[in-house]
């Protein structure tokens, strides 16, 4: 591990995977800039996304198009460059690629042609909204786009309900509405959900509201409705007490056994809810770390 003194060399036949900034073209690191600078080609989810960026810092790098529609035969025109000897960097049109961005396939195939994937960390709004939304749990899941269709977001939101742990998700303008309105319905109405629009940008909002008051807060304003959106929704509230029993049967088992089989087993035994048992056992198991 470098001691941070030390320059990064450009090395030879490696892929750089390069976080861009959100919105603010001064978020960009000293160190990505090098790199952008330094390699042969530029792997990019738009290209003419990623021309400003790289006009507005000099930057005359080639560039070529990776994105969705084409990963696979991008993929390979990235590995034959590293063949040849080429340095490529890939980025996405806005934060960390490959974080619900194209680029994941791609970072696969070259690590398994052999050839270094180097990561450059910088901006990603789901960190973003986390570091300015003030919610306090110790857990989060990074759950990222929700189904466009209404029943399959429903049902996804059904089967993130319990867990312990703030939830993050990436949202388009056009289904903003009825994304809030299906994660208030379905969600305990007490959970508090973060609203970050248009993170680093000219009309940047990041509001905090009760979940059930979060479609009228929306619909106050129809500006609120407008730009890239992340949502965070804090943890479940805590389960109701279990009885002393079903704590003393839960605390043997774990004692025993793995957790799930621990809580499947008390559940069965105790005749008490699985998510509580569950719920009661991840905190056991954080209290010890």
């Amino acid at each position: 591990m470098q001691d941070g003194h030390e320059e990064d060399p450009i090395k030879t036949s490696a892929l750089y995977v390069v976080a861009t900034p959100l919105g603010n073209l001064g978020d960009i690191t000293l160190r990505a800039l090098d790199v952008l600078r330094g390699v042969d080609a530029i792997a990019c989810e738009d290209t003419r996304h990623t021309r400003r960026l790289l006009d507005h810092h000099a930057i005359r790098t080639p560039a070529f198009a990776l994105h969705e529609h084409n990963e696979a035969a991008a993929a390979q025109k990235l590995i034959a460059m590293l063949a040849a000897g080429k340095r490529v960097a890939l980025v996405s049109d806005a934060g960390t690629p490959c974080v619900s961005d194209p680029g994941a396939r791609a970072v696969a195939a070259v690590r398994a042609a052999g050839y270094p994937v180097i990561p450059l960390p910088g901006p990603n709004a789901a960190i973003a909204a986390l570091s300015a939304g003030g919610l306090a749990d110790p857990h989060f899941l990074f759950v990222g786009f929700l189904p466009s269709k209404g029943m399959a977001r429903r049902q996804q939101i059904e089967s993130l309900k319990s867990i312990p742990a703030s939830l993050v998700f990436y949202e388009a303008p056009h289904r903003i509405v009825a994304t809030i309105a299906d994660l208030a319905e379905l969600l305990e109405p007490q959970r508090t959900l973060v609203i970050a629009r248009e993170l680093t940008k000219l009309f940047e909002q990041i509001a905090s509201v009760p979940l059930a008051d979060a479609p009228a807060w929306l619909a106050a304003d129809p500006n609120r409705q407008r730009g890239e959106f992340v949502l965070l929704v804090s943890a479940p509230p805590p389960a109701d007490d279990l009885p002393a029993e079903a704590m003393r049967t839960l605390k043997l088992l774990l004692a025993e056994l793995p957790l799930k089989q621990a809580v499947k087993l008390a559940a069965e035994i105790s005749g008490q809810p699985k998510n509580a048992l569950y719920e009661q056992a991840l905190l056991w198991k954080d209290e010890k770390l």
